[in-house]
């Protein structure tokens, strides 16, 4: 045959196009296609009313739902009235029991419903549990039907065979089901009515171990690995403070990602130049200084009731009550006594500033840091009774090592607290241009909305972020104060900057003042630990490091 030969007996594209296919032509998925879950059904009531009436444009949800049969919607109405049951633990007892029955009892009796659905033509399936293969005779939607109606639903599979013809497909091979074990209902029975009672497991394979238990276990590995390098850490600390001379600025360096909780002590006292670097010389330094101190009590304190002074030992008597209300330990009378002394005496040596509000907060941290070296108990979690529990002496040495620590801290941002305060005002101006460089947008969001940084920056510069801080992070915050160079004063910027940008989403989503105030004055930081303040501290030194010595930073002229 030629080429043009063969064209021309080939039909023509739109003839074999526009031809209806033959059903022996028509594929075999197409002929005789029993009922599947997601296939519309063929003869339906719904459908034969249809081509009486008028036709519509477009058919709604509920037409559609009533013309589809799915396999899951008995499985799905169970799961969400179950989901709305919320049942105890022990309801689930009966449930579970009950269950067991009726699985023992559908699979007992299924043969037999399968045969009274299929007749004759019933096949068994080889598997774990007696299962059937039904084969359809043209009525699948009756099978299906009354397997549904029987209680066989999703998990226990009835596969129909296509009739056997010369243009078919052969059948495909049966699919064996394996159902989840059952539970013992006899052994259940007979323990529900003592009161103990288990579900065996299966005993085909272990239970695969669950999600929580998986983060568990790597909850405790990071714990270990967590433990076994705050160990190395504490072992080198140790090391280092125990030498003849201790090299301080290495010692900054060390520490500057945190001390060690029975290394801090000492710590502090060292970076404070309330210790000396040489060992020796600790011992008789410590008992020189706090004789000093008691002889200024001794001293001092009775004129506490004078005229003079009377303003402000009234001022220190009313801030200390409200001082860590929530923690039971300071509201103790023996701790306030020294609190009371502590802030007085520096008041009384101090003149040109005198005792202002706020001052009392930087005790705490000090005196709850001393005190774990006498004790192992943590004052801000536990309950701990200081005149029981503490002798005299230990309590006398704690509180002049909280003075003479607080001196030195105080001698570094003394213009906080003179009069007007301009070491605070000059901060807050700071913090303003800071944050106009770093952080455009939210600075002109405050802006746009008359929120004056003074309004909420004062507290955080006279307090050093106390207030906002839970007592742990502070003092976590205070290692690295004590080992940054000028840490309390410079430093205490960028720390504030971070602290602003760091919630940045959600001022920017308050939409007044007053919602930026309440956010700003109620921070959620009482969740808060070492790992947020790790990244407050990162992002403050990585802002030093980029503005300190940029040109005209916050007006601010290079030393020559």
């Amino acid at each position: 045959m030629t080429d043009s030969g063969a064209r021309s007996a080939m039909p023509p594209p739109s003839e074999g196009l526009g031809r209806a296919m033959s059903p022996q032509r028509r594929p075999f998925w197409k002929r005789n296609a029993p009922k599947v879950p997601g296939r519309s059904v063929q003869a339906s009531p719904i459908r034969e009313n249809l081509k009486d009436q008028k036709p519509r444009k477009t058919l709604s949800f509920q037409d559609f739902e009533d013309n589809t049969s799915d396999a899951w919607d008995d499985a799905e109405d169970e799961i969400i009235a179950l989901s709305e049951a919320k049942l105890s633990f022990e309801n689930l007892l009966p449930v579970s029991v009950n269950h067991g029955k009726t699985a023992s009892t559908n699979q007992a009796s299924l043969p037999q419903r399968l045969e009274e659905v299929t007749g004759e033509n019933t096949v068994p399936v080889t598997g774990d549990f007696p299962s059937q293969q039904a084969s359809s005779t043209g009525k699948s939607e009756e099978v299906s039907s009354v397997s549904r109606q029987k209680g066989v639903g999703p998990g226990v599979g009835i596969r129909q065979s296509i009739p056997e013809d010369s243009n078919t497909a052969p059948a495909m091979p049966p699919v064996h089901v394996h159902p989840p074990p059952t539970v013992n209902t006899r052994h259940s029975e007979d323990t529900t009515e003592s009161g103990d009672w288990s579900v065996p497991q299966s005993e085909s394979r272990p239970n695969p171990p669950s999600r929580l238990s998986r983060q568990l276990g790597r909850a405790c590995s990071d714990d270990k690995s967590l433990s076994e390098r705050e160990g190395a850490k504490l072992k080198k600390v140790n090391e280092f403070i125990a030498g003849p001379n201790t090299d301080l600025d290495a010692l900054k360096k060390m520490v500057w990602s945190g001390v060690p909780r029975e290394a801090r002590p000492t710590v502090w006292k060292l970076l404070s130049n309330y210790l000396p670097a040489n060992v020796e010389r600790r011992c008789m330094m410590l008992e020189r200084k706090r004789e000093e101190y008691f002889r200024f009590v001794k001293q001092y304190y009775p004129s506490r009731t004078q005229d003079n002074h009377v303003e402000t030992w009234r001022q220190i008597q009313v801030d200390i009550p409200r001082m860590n209300s929530q923690l039971p330990f300071f509201r103790q009378s023996s701790i306030q006594e020294i609190y009371e002394r502590v802030l007085f005496i520096w008041a009384i040596r101090h003149p040109a500033s005198g005792y202002v509000q706020g001052i009392n907060d930087l005790v705490t941290p000090f005196f709850v840091v001393f005190l774990s070296e006498y004790t192992d108990l943590d004052v801000i979690t536990e309950d701990f009774d200081a005149s029981q529990n503490l002798e005299e002496k230990a309590l006398n040495s704690i509180e002049a090592d909280c003075f003479w620590c607080l001196s030195k801290l105080l001698d570094g941002i003394q213009d906080n607290y003179t009069f007007a305060q301009p070491g605070i005002q000059l901060k807050v101006n700071a913090l303003r241009e800071l944050v106009k460089r770093i952080d455009a947008p939210l600075h002109a969001h405050l802006e746009a909305h008359m929120v004056e940084y003074l309004q909420f920056a004062f507290r955080w510069m006279n307090n050093l972020l106390m207030r906002e801080l839970p007592l742990r992070c502070t003092i976590r915050l205070w290692d690295t104060y004590l080992a940054e160079p000028q840490g309390f004063s410079t430093f205490h910027l960028y720390v504030c900057a971070a602290f602003l940008i760091k919630w940045r989403k959600d001022l920017l989503r308050e939409r007044d003042f007053q919602g930026l105030m309440l956010h700003l004055q109620n921070l959620p930081t009482i969740h808060w630990g070492d790992d947020e303040i790790g990244l407050i501290l990162a992002e403050a030194y990585r802002l030093k490091y980029m503005f300190a010595d940029a040109p005209n930073h916050l007006n601010q002229k290079k030393p020559t």
